[in-house]
């Protein structure tokens, strides 16, 4: 990671984090700005104005964003999945214009999810029809990271015997977007419920892989929201590593620093544990990714799953450490302890990514 993204990101971010969570928004303004930057879908190639990072690079650049704010590094998770469908479904066209927006200063946010159709793809009853020169969605879709935000929605539904990804400018008739109004994490990010009635757009904005089927779409796509959400995870901890470490090194109980105490030592152990077996699965599924590995996927959704349970046990033994001034909803690990346990749940639930790694081992020779 380009030590100048860091510096860029972490002077954006400043200490708003904290004020953004409590509000439960992030300034429209900045999410402008850093998209106009290429910042929020940073693995975009160079060809579409974006800054090229493979993903080994731009993870690192999310869990460096992930340790600042987990809200702010969803919404990046969001625009880079956006971005990754039009990459790998658009025809040149389509890459040349919507690739160019979402690093230009446009928002988007991706559908998948609906009310009875979660994790089970095969239930989800969004539709999507051609009608002359046109398209027609209808559904509805929850818990939408970055909805809130959005000029583009990327939106996922069946279309004949198959799927298809429709990209639906957020302002079209028929499309009504309500957020979440109190999540317990990631309170920032832009979580929104979305309803599609009638929704019409030019047959030219359904990407390509239209009839494939929907798993299949749905999963190209999941592919990058795992990676993201596991590096993310990563910063999680390195967070959560440094303020406890600070504060062991810092406070003084009975005579000594808090950190001597072998019982808090050992809780300082486990989070270095914790960080570093996350980032070494996430390392291994960026270099699969980044050489065309063939185990890519399943490193993948390893990934996610081992670092968003690491996140999940590092962030409770940060907030541990720090006791009451852990459990002020103004501290760092009080605000990534509800984070992390998001973590646990999108993307791939802890259990069906569970299920997809024991599919894996019986499908072995």
């Amino acid at each position: 990671m380009p030590d100048r993204l860091a510096a860029e990101v972490t002077e954006l971010i400043g200490d708003q984090a904290d004020h953004w969570d409590r509000a439960g928004l992030i300034p429209h303004e900045l999410l402008r700005k850093m998209s106009a930057r290429g910042l929020l879908c940073a693995q975009v190639p160079e060809e579409y104005g974006g800054l090229g990072l493979n993903s080994a690079q731009g993870g690192e650049f999310t869990a460096h964003v992930g340790s600042l704010d987990s809200s702010l590094r969803s919404v990046m998770t969001s625009q880079g999945m956006a971005a990754w469908a039009i990459q790998r479904l658009g025809d040149d066209e389509q890459r040349a214009g919507l690739l160019s927006g979402l690093v230009g200063g446009r928002l988007a946010a991706v559908g998948f999810s609906e009310a009875d159709a979660g994790s089970d793809i095969s239930s989800m009853r969004t539709t999507v029809r051609h009608d002359g020169d046109d398209v027609v969605v209808d559904g509805a879709k929850v818990w939408i990271t970055a909805a809130h935000y959005a000029d583009e929605l990327v939106v996922f539904g069946r279309y004949e015997d198959g799927g298809a990804a429709v990209v639906i400018p957020a302002d079209t008739p028929g499309v009504t977007i309500e957020r979440v109004p109190d999540p317990m994490g990631c309170r920032s990010a832009g979580h929104s419920d979305i309803r599609l009635e009638e929704v019409r757009v030019p047959a030219r904005r359904m990407l390509g892989g239209a009839g494939m089927p929907l798993s299949m779409l749905v999963t190209l796509v999941l592919a990058y929201g795992r990676m993201s959400v596991a590096w993310g995870c990563v910063g999680i901890l390195r967070g959560c590593l440094a303020a406890a470490g600070a504060h062991a090194r810092s406070r003084r109980q009975f005579g000594k620093p808090l950190g001597e105490h072998q019982l808090v030592g050992r809780h300082l152990a486990e989070l270095l544990v914790s960080e570093q077996i996350a980032s070494r699965a996430c390392e291994h599924a960026s270099t699969l990714w980044d050489t065309d590995g063939a185990d890519a996927f399943t490193a993948t959704v390893l990934a996610k799953h081992v670092s968003a349970t690491q996140a999940a046990r590092g962030a409770s033994a940060a907030v541990q450490v720090l006791a009451s001034a852990g459990a002020d909803n103004s501290c760092l690990v009080s605000r990534a302890y509800r984070d992390a346990k998001l973590m646990e749940i999108i993307e791939g639930s802890n259990e069906l990514c569970q299920v997809m790694l024991a599919e894996h081992v019986l499908s072995r020779p």
